[in-house]
C-alpha cells in the first residue's frame, strides 16, 4: 500500500511539472541560459540588460518547444562611456550639471544612490533610460525614484535586556528622529563599542516597516568585574632596594544598574600606604542623576595620616560627559611629635568637576580620549593655630590615543594640578604623584608639590588584538614652596602589554631624574601587573 501511494505521488508531481511553462534565456555570444518562471520576469530580465549599459540589446529569435519558451538575445556593446543628463532636482541635490560627459555611468548611479541614501532615503533607485546616439555617443537620461525618506524611529533591545531604563532614553534621546543613514549607524555602534558594562554581539540591524523603522541591538552582559595587581621594585630614599604595589578591584554592574564599587589598596617604596573606596551609582531613580562617594586614606609609614571624604552628585550631559559638584571633608593628624612639617588640620570645602570619555576602537587601550577637570574652594584650620584659611585646588588631566599608520599609535598625555593660598602649606596636606600612573620613572607618590605639571608621548605597536609594544617619554615640572624647590624632571622607558588566558598582562622598566643630574642605573624602576576580568 506505502508504494502504491509513493507511485501516485511521484506521477502527479511529473504531471504537474509538465504542465508548469518554462522560460529560458540564451545569450547567442556565449551560450550562456538563464531560466525565468514566467514572461514578466523574461522582461524584466531583458531591461535589466539596459539598465546596465547593453542600450542594444536585440532579441534574435523566439522558439516555443511544448511547455518551453527560448528567447535568444544579443546584448551588443557595453556604453560605460555616456553623454548624460540629469534632472534639475537631482543635479542640485547631487552637486551636479544638468548635463556632462562621464566616463563610467556605473560609479555615477553609484554615487548618486550614496548621496540619497545619506540623505535616510534608503531604498532609493537611480535608473537610466537610453535616448539615442549623437556622434557615436550613448546618450542617457538618469532618474531617481526616491522611496519615502527614512528616520530612526525606535531602539528594540535583544539579549541582555537589563540594562538600565535611563540608558536606553538617553540613546532614544541622541537618535531617535535622525535620519537613517550611514553616518547614525556608525555613531550608534561607536557610542556602544567598548562600553564598560554591555557587548554588540552583532552590529545593530534595522526593521522597516511601512510607517516605521526599527534599530534591533543585540547586546550581552560584559564580564566587568576587574582584579588588576601591580608589583614594583627600585630603590627608596635611602638607596634600599624595596618591594611595592596595589592592588585594585573593581566590582561592577552586579545588580544590572551600571553601578560599580571600586577598592584600591597600594603601598610605596617609602613606607606610605594608600586605601581608596570608591561607590558609583550613575542613574539614580532612573534619571540622568548619579551619584559617586570617595573615601581616601593615606598613612606615611608612622609620620602622619589623612581622611578624605568626598560625596558627589553628577548629571550625565550625554553618554560621553557628565558634570558634578561635590562635597570635600578632609581631616589630618600627625603621628610622630617628633615631625615638624606637618601639622594637624581639619577641611571642608565645595567643588564642580567635569568628565569626558570616548571609548577605543582598539579593545587593548582603555580609551580613546578621556578629559578630567576639578576645582575645589576649601577653608582649611589648623587645630594649633585660631581662624581658617581659604585655598583653592584645581586638576586637569587629558589623554588621547592617535592612530598614525598601520599598527602604529600615538599616546599623548598631560596632566597638571594647584593648590593655592595666601598662607605656606604643610607637607601632608601637599599634592603628591609619581609612580605606575602618574610620572612612571620615580616612586609611587614620591614627588610632594603644591604645583605640578607633566607631560608624556607613548608610542605603541599593536600586534594584533593580543598584545602592544611602547616607548614612552615624559617631562615635568614641579614646585614647591616650604622646600623652595622648582625642579625640572624626566623619565623615559619601555614595556610590553599582552592578553593571557588569565587576563591583560603588563611589564614596564623605567628610570628618571632631575635635569642636571645623570641617570643611576640604581633607580631603574621594574613594574609588573596583570588585569584579569571576572
Amino acid at each position: 500500500m506505502k508504494i502504491s501511494c509513493s507511485i501516485l505521488l511521484l506521477l502527479f508531481c511529473v504531471l504537474f511539472k509538465a504542465q508548469q511553462k518554462n522560460y529560458q534565456l540564451i545569450d547567442v555570444e556565449n551560450n550562456q541560459k538563464t531560466v525565468v518562471k514566467d514572461s514578466l520576469s523574461a522582461v524584466k530580465f531583458l531591461d535589466s540588460l539596459s539598465q546596465n549599459n547593453y542600450f542594444f540589446t536585440e532579441v534574435k529569435k523566439v522558439e516555443k518547444k511544448e511547455n518551453i519558451t527560448e528567447i535568444y538575445f544579443h546584448k551588443g556593446k557595453n556604453f560605460n562611456q555616456a553623454q548624460v543628463t540629469v534632472p534639475a532636482e537631482v543635479a542640485t541635490f547631487s552637486q551636479l550639471k544638468t548635463e556632462f560627459f562621464t566616463k563610467n555611468v556605473d560609479s555615477l548611479k553609484k554615487a548618486i544612490n550614496e548621496k540619497y541614501r545619506n540623505q535616510g532615503y534608503a531604498f532609493n533607485r537611480v535608473k537610466s533610460k537610453f535616448s539615442g546616439m549623437k556622434n557615436s555617443i550613448p546618450q542617457i537620461e538618469i532618474s531617481v525614484i526616491k522611496g519615502n525618506q527614512r528616520k530612526i524611529d525606535d531602539f528594540v533591545i535583544k539579549g541582555y535586556e537589563k540594562v538600565p531604563v535611563r540608558f536606553i532614553k538617553n540613546l532614544r534621546k541622541e537618535f531617535q528622529g535622525k535620519r537613517y543613514d550611514d553616518k547614525n549607524l556608525v555613531a550608534i555602534n561607536q557610542s556602544l563599542q567598548n562600553h564598560p558594562f554591555i557587548l554588540l554581539d552583532k552590529p545593530p540591524q534595522t526593521l522597516f516597516t511601512k510607517d516605521s523603522t526599527q534599530v534591533f541591538l543585540f547586546l550581552r552582559k560584559k564580564k566587568s568585574n576587574s582584579f588588576d595587581g601591580v608589583i614594583g621594585f627600585g630603590n627608596d630614599k635611602t638607596n634600599k632596594f624595596t618591594f611595592n604595589g596595589s592592588l585594585n578591584v573593581n566590582f561592577r554592574n552586579i545588580f544590572n544598574r551600571f553601578e560599580t564599587v571600586n577598592v584600591f589598596w597600594q603601598r610605596n617604596p617609602d613606607k606610605g600606604q594608600t586605601f581608596d573606596l570608591q561607590t558609583d551609582i550613575p542613574y539614580l531613580f532612573k534619571s540622568n542623576l548619579g551619584t559617586n562617594i570617595n573615601v581616601n586614606i593615606y598613612r606615611q609609614d608612622s609620620t602622619f595620616a589623612t581622611v578624605k571624604f568626598l560625596p558627589s552628585i553628577y548629571l550625565h550631559l550625554s553618554s560621553r560627559q557628565k558634570i558634578g559638584i561635590r562635597g570635600r571633608f578632609e581631616t589630618s593628624a600627625i603621628i610622630d611629635t617628633l615631625y615638624t612639617q606637618g601639622k594637624d588640620f581639619t577641611k571642608q570645602g565645595i567643588g564642580l568637576w567635569y568628565e569626558f570619555t570616548e571609548p577605543s576602537e582598539i579593545g587593548l587601550f582603555l580609551h580613546k580620549t578621556k578629559i578630567r577637570a576639578e576645582a575645589d574652594y576649601i577653608s582649611t584650620n589648623y587645630s594649633k593655630e585660631n581662624g581658617s584659611v581659604i585655598q583653592n585646588n584645581f586638576l586637569f588631566s587629558a589623554e588621547r590615543n592617535f592612530h598614525i599608520a598601520g599598527n602604529n599609535y600615538l599616546n599623548l598625555r598631560g596632566e597638571t594640578a594647584l593648590l593655592n593660598s595666601k598662607n605656606d602649606f604643610v607637607a601632608n596636606e601637599l599634592l603628591r604623584f609619581g609612580g605606575w600612573n602618574s610620572f612612571r620613572g620615580f616612586n609611587e607618590n614620591s614627588i610632594y608639590a603644591d604645583l605640578y605639571y607633566y607631560t608624556t608621548a607613548e608610542y605603541r605597536y599593536l600586534v594584533g588584538e593580543q598584545a602592544f609594544f611602547d616607548v614612552f617619554g615624559q617631562y615635568g615640572e614641579f614646585n614647591n614652596k616650604s622646600l623652595q624647590l622648582k625642579p625640572k624632571i624626566y623619565s623615559f622607558g619601555l614595556g610590553f602589554n599582552f592578553v593571557l588566558p588569565i587576563g591583560l598582562m603588563s611589564f614596564q622598566l623605567s628610570n628618571g631624574s632631575e635635569f642636571g643630574n645623570p641617570i643611576k642605573f640604581a633607580d631603574t624602576k621594574i613594574h609588573w601587573g596583570i588585569l584579569s576580568r571576572f
